[in-house]
């Protein structure tokens, strides 16, 4: 053991944690240990040999990311969405590009610098329950759901009942989901291009193997779970399962009609999220779109098939126990394999970062600590038997710059949880923006003053795992966790009491540094006050960038994701109350962005 424990930590893969209840140090099982060896091309039982992982956070010279000239003298403001909640008149029950088009022009003529909006990625079309926009089937192309429909020449209003799907507070993607594809098949049989068609041809030449391969997966997906096999392709035949099988070529020639109707699907997404860029761009947004990055991607979906061994097939990702999860966590993503990132000169992560910044300002990378290291599980065993691998941090850094550089692009790194020591200072020097919470940012009792903010950061309230500040003053979000069994009966009390401190400690904060002034309505209800001067704070910040959620403003109000449950909770589905054409008018957005304008003007 003594020879695996060194090959181990010449690898960079732990071989003990810390226990979460104070007893000393967990071993890491030898079988995970020895299987993570063999998935990086190291066999177990050999010398030590190959290139060390590394010990240190450096940061090369060509590994800083881009950072405007205007953002020290000027810093800046934005918006936050899920697309999917927003509604609008002409929507078919999920909120779609042309929505976003328009949130971006009502965003920019408010005075704000970007919208950012959930994951994008490709989700799995034959399975309308996988709806979380951080489990992604691959996220190196789009989802074809937020494609709007009436922005299609073949598209006619009665190839869809949109009254009956934009009805409901909740997206009903069983509903959703099948009935847009079915008016995207319509819209492509009808009329697919409008003297464009060359250019669909050059976006799919450029697109090349992987865009074909995706929509090649995507014709297998809705055949096979058509057939009862499941959207994912572990649960397909054998046969179908490899990518360069003869049964898959004879499938792609038999439907070359359906492939070619999936790669039209990738090029109306690209068009339509690239003009709702120009329409933030148009409307005086200095960074324009922010778009968000999962952290991995299903094991049984797009990018891990016939990907070989660049995914860590066999291994999902989670986190190691402590005192809040003390058994570990699961998230059962798949991420990508270090050996053979190195072997193939990073070209996969590169490509997954350029197809994020091809339509945006700004990228917020999930989990950012994944340039560092990574907590593996096995299949099939509790996340205690999980080990952390450490990755490439000097490479992976020196790609994600030069992306963020030839692009123009800010960097945001989500850097939440257990943070390495180290790892906020090299995001620093590498001028990746940490992510300041406002429920957070706390010393001890009190909440931090606005001059104690990082500079090199992104401030806001709270995040689609949080409750918006008017759930979190009334402390329904303890109460939530309370009903739903994540939290017990004296735990929960304990919170609830804490959240009066932590009122009385917030409104203390923003009184000191005048963000709230005078005396406040006594209602039962959180005061409008407190939410502008909430905002006010964050404003007077350090912070480089400050982000508003909308649904703080206009709703909705009730939780986007509930951490810890899948079916308890509608993760992912609830909607706006109100128009996007209602936005602009609402008195909360507008006394939050009139604020904020003030605070925060453009240079």
């Amino acid at each position: 053991m003594t020879d695996l424990a060194d090959l181990c930590r010449h690898h960079g893969i732990t071989t003990e944690y810390e226990d979460p209840h104070g007893e000393g140090m967990r071993p890491v099982p030898e079988a995970t240990l020895r299987l993570i060896l063999r998935k990086i091309g190291v066999d177990p039982d050999g010398p030590v040999s190959g290139p060390a992982a590394p010990q240190e956070m450096v940061v090369p010279k060509d590994g800083v990311c881009h950072l405007p000239g205007w953002i020290e003298d000027a810093p800046g403001w934005g918006l936050f969405c899920q697309l999917y909640e927003l509604r609008s008149e002409r929507n078919h029950g999920i909120g779609d590009f042309r929505d976003l088009a328009e949130m971006a022009r009502i965003a920019g003529r408010a005075g704000a610098d970007f919208l950012g909006v959930n994951p994008l990625h490709a989700l799995f079309l034959a399975d309308p329950t996988r709806r979380s926009p951080f489990f992604p089937s691959t996220r190196s192309f789009l989802s074809p759901v937020y494609i709007a429909l009436d922005d299609l020449v073949g598209h006619e209003p009665g190839d869809i009942d949109a009254e009956a799907l934009r009805a409901g507070d909740l997206v009903d993607y069983d509903a959703v989901v099948p009935a847009k594809l079915d008016a995207l098949r319509a819209a492509f049989a009808r009329k697919p291009f409008d003297g464009d068609e060359a250019d669909f041809d050059a976006f799919v030449r450029e697109g090349g193997e992987p865009l074909r391969r995706h929509a090649l997966f995507e014709a297998l997906s809705l055949a096979m779970a058509a057939e009862g096999h499941g959207s994912g392709w572990h649960g397909w035949p054998e046969a179908l399962r490899d990518v360069e099988s003869a049964q898959v070529a004879g499938f792609a020639d038999d439907n070359a009609d359906e492939v070619r109707f999936h790669l039209w699907l990738q090029w109306q997404a690209t068009r339509q999220l690239d003009a709702a860029m120009a329409c933030a761009v148009d409307a005086g947004m200095r960074i324009g779109l922010y778009l968000d990055l999962a952290v991995g991607e299903a094991p049984d979906g797009s990018a891990s098939w016939g990907s070989g061994e660049v995914q860590m097939t066999g291994l999902a990702v989670g986190a190691p126990p402590d005192v809040f999860a003390a058994d570990g966590q699961y998230w059962g993503l798949s991420a990508f394999n270090p050996g053979t990132l190195r072997q193939l000169d990073f070209a996969p992560f590169r490509d997954m970062i350029g197809a994020q910044l091809a339509h945006a300002g700004a990228l917020r990378i999930d989990h950012a600590m994944a340039l560092w290291q990574l907590f593996l599980i096995p299949d099939g065993e509790p996340a205690s038997a999980g080990a952390h691998l450490r990755y490439p941090f000097t490479d992976l850094l020196r790609v994600l710059a030069k992306e963020s550089q030839e692009r123009e692009a800010v960097v945001i790194g989500e850097d939440l949880g257990f943070v390495p020591p180290g790892f906020r200072e090299a995001m620093q020097a590498a001028n990746i923006l940490s992510y300041s919470i406002l429920y957070f940012e706390k010393d001890g009792d009190r909440f931090k003053r606005p001059e104690e903010y990082r500079p090199t950061a992104l401030a806001c309230l709270s995040t689609h795992d949080l409750p918006v500040l008017e759930r979190w003053w009334a402390g329904e979000d303890i109460e939530l966790r309370r009903e739903l069994g994540l939290v017990g009966a004296e735990d929960s009390d304990a919170h609830a009491a804490g959240r009066a401190g932590e009122r009385r400690a917030l409104l203390d904060a923003m009184r000191k540094t005048g963000a709230l002034r005078g005396r406040l309505p006594r209602q039962k209800e959180m005061p409008q006050e407190v939410l502008v001067a909430a905002h006010r704070y964050l404003a007077r910040t350090r912070a480089a960038l400050v982000g508003i959620r909308l649904a703080d403003m206009v709703g909705p109000k009730a939780p986007t994701n509930m951490p810890g449950t899948v079916d308890e909770y509608p993760n992912w589905r609830p909607r706006a109350p109100l128009d996007l054409s209602q936005i602009a008018t609402h008195p909360d957005f507008r006394a939050v962005t009139a604020m904020m304008r003030r605070e925060r003007p453009r240079g």
